[in-house]
């Protein structure tokens, strides 16, 4: 491709929306344009990238045994009604009516599809197990996009499907999927850590995050260096700190004036966060709910969501709603307070003769202890692991970093199956619910997170095997016929070899030139001047490198194979 037919061009001037690097030079290096909110036009660059990603998916994914099919994007409701997510899921599934007035929606992802087609097509264990997958577009209508590719509403996934006749059979089956995820990381040099996630509004017992590790992530991951544990903090477990009993002690009304905080209530009463407890408000179906947790600890709103059924609309009780339901707050505590439903986290059994709220502006109660003050509806692990807890695992210690989700395999169960009655005949002629998984990789955030790890202060730094071309000729020189002629003349020959080559053509200096090859990041750079010409030789360098060197013609061929196989990124 010559880079003066190239459509798209170079950007000098950083976006001003832009905060994440990926996003920044993505758009610098003219590989995607903004249509709209979360919404993108992949240019010709971009999308010669996204192709070789999905190309690498699609080897990974046919290596494993899966079909390669395609489903529609545009869904009948009943099928979202049928698994019960049209009711479950908020606003981020976008709904519509047809001209006939059919309530529709655009797919953010496909299980629905997939149950119906294996309720109508699987019938007996012969045909098991069933694999297929897609790469196809996606609509998630984000209250928040962000950061480019990172987080947007419309995108393309790999989004693969299996159903197996026994939980045997998706266990054994499951880290081929695991291996072949890593293996496509890989390939795209990317470096992931795959974590144990929360399974959220897909549901099924068992998921794993790969998460490509970024101080520019949403995700916070937990993990051990002793013994390698990893998890996202919304699934981490961790060991609370144990607080020695002592004997139970009457409970005692203390005034606490201007003490609304643990920390201030903490001092003033001379103790310490372990012997307070915290109460945490949060509103669902229009009822305040009271969540009690040990003071040193904070509330893990996934936990919490997900012990309570996972209700799509749970968040943090707002100060009108305390008022209305009637809470002192600062002042909070379960003991003698009725008409709530009360969540406590079991650290609460861990210690007595805690400080706890008095239901009274400026007191609190001392030497409230559970169960004998007060009684709990659900008590459970609502807890959020952080920096230096204790491993669960191994008792080393906990560390926290940033990470970008770039793919997630879940083990959905029967969860779909029995929705819809997908079942199969086993053997004996049993009818028996299908057992499914769900596997997907964002395309456009897996580029977008290669881009993170792989870029300098000039620009991307491709990995050749998703780079969009693998050389780029920079001719220096374009008034001079003789430059001209061996640019042209190695531009011929090279795609002639089966290389994917860029071409400057264009009548810019060479500083431009220069600039805009750091910032596309091709990996392989080879310069035509009218020194070199004169010499017989060519300028080469690899862009994950400052090495220049030259050669003539005839070592060029014989060493291209050579700095393309040199990049450390794969």
């Amino acid at each position: 491709m010559r880079l003066s037919r190239l459509f798209g061009r170079t950007l000098r001037e950083v976006p001003s929306d832009a905060e994440l690097i990926s996003h920044q030079l993505s758009i610098r290096a003219g590989l995607i344009r903004q249509i709209g909110a979360g919404i993108y036009s992949y240019m010709p660059l971009g999308w010669r990238v996204m192709k070789k990603i999905e190309q690498i998916m699609r080897e990974e994914m046919d290596a494993v045994g899966f079909q390669d099919m395609m489903m529609p994007v545009v869904h009948p409701a009943e099928l979202w009604q049928s698994t019960h997510r049209w009711y479950e899921i908020g606003d981020a599934l976008l709904r519509f009516k047809d001209r006939t007035g059919h309530d529709m929606v655009l797919a953010m992802t496909h299980e629905e599809v997939v149950v119906e087609l294996l309720r109508r097509e699987v019938n007996s264990y012969r045909q098991l197990p069933v694999l297929v997958y897609h790469i196809q577009t996606k609509f998630r209508d984000e209250p928040r996009s962000r950061g480019g590719l990172i987080r947007v509403r419309e995108f393309t996934m790999k989004d693969a499907y299996s159903a197996h006749a026994s939980w045997a059979d998706i266990d054994a089956f499951y880290p081929q999927v695991y291996q072949a995820y890593t293996n496509i990381f890989r390939r795209c040099g990317l470096q992931t850590l795959a974590v144990q996630a929360d399974s959220g509004i897909m549901g099924g017992s068992a998921s794993h995050e790969f998460m490509a590790v970024s101080p520019q992530g949403e995700d916070t991951l937990i993990t051990c260096e002793r013994c390698g544990y990893a998890a996202n903090a919304e699934r981490a477990v961790f060991v609370k700190p144990d607080v020695p009993k002592t004997p139970e002690k009457p409970a005692e009304m203390v005034a606490t004036p201007g003490c609304k905080t643990i920390e201030e209530v903490a001092n003033f009463l001379n103790t310490t966060p372990q012997h307070t407890m915290k109460a945490v408000f949060y509103a669902t179906g229009g009822q305040v709910l009271f969540v009690v947790i040990r003071g040193d600890l904070e509330v893990n709103e996934t936990k919490l969501s997900n012990a309570l059924g996972a209700p799509p609309d749970l968040h943090v009780a707002d100060a009108e709603e305390l008022k209305l339901a009637g809470i002192v707050a600062g002042y909070a505590s379960p003991v003698g307070l009725n008409g709530f439903r009360v969540i406590a986290d079991e650290s609460i059994q861990m210690g007595n003769n805690f400080v706890a709220g008095a239901n009274k502006e400026g007191y609190h109660l001392i030497n409230v202890n559970y169960p004998r003050d007060f009684s709990v509806d659900v008590m459970t692990d609502i807890a959020l692991a952080r920096e230096g807890d204790t491993c669960a695992q191994c008792g080393g210690t906990l560390k926290v970093s940033r990470g970008i989700e770039v793919g997630h395999l879940f083990k959905l169960g029967t969860k779909y199956s029995d929705a819809v009655g997908a079942t199969f005949l086993d053997q004996d002629g049993q009818a028996k619910p299908l057992i499914m998984g769900s596997y997907g990789i964002g395309v456009g955030r897996l580029m977008a997170a290669v881009i993170e790890q792989h870029h300098d202060d000039k620009g991307i730094i491709w990995p050749v095997s998703i780079a969009p071309y693998h050389i780029h000729i920079v001719s220096l020189g374009t008034d001079k016929p003789e430059v001209v002629e061996q640019a042209e003349s190695l531009y011929a020959d090279l795609q002639a070899k089966g290389y994917e080559v860029l071409y400057d053509d264009r009548n810019e200096s060479a500083g431009v030139k220069f600039n805009d090859a750091d910032l596309i990041g091709i990996p392989l750079r080879l310069t035509v001047s009218a020194r070199n010409v004169q010499d017989g030789l060519v300028e080469a360098k690899c862009r994950w490198s400052d090495r220049r060197e030259t050669a003539s013609l005839e070592q060029l061929y014989q060493k291209i194979d050579g700095w393309l196989a040199s990049d450390p990124a794969v």
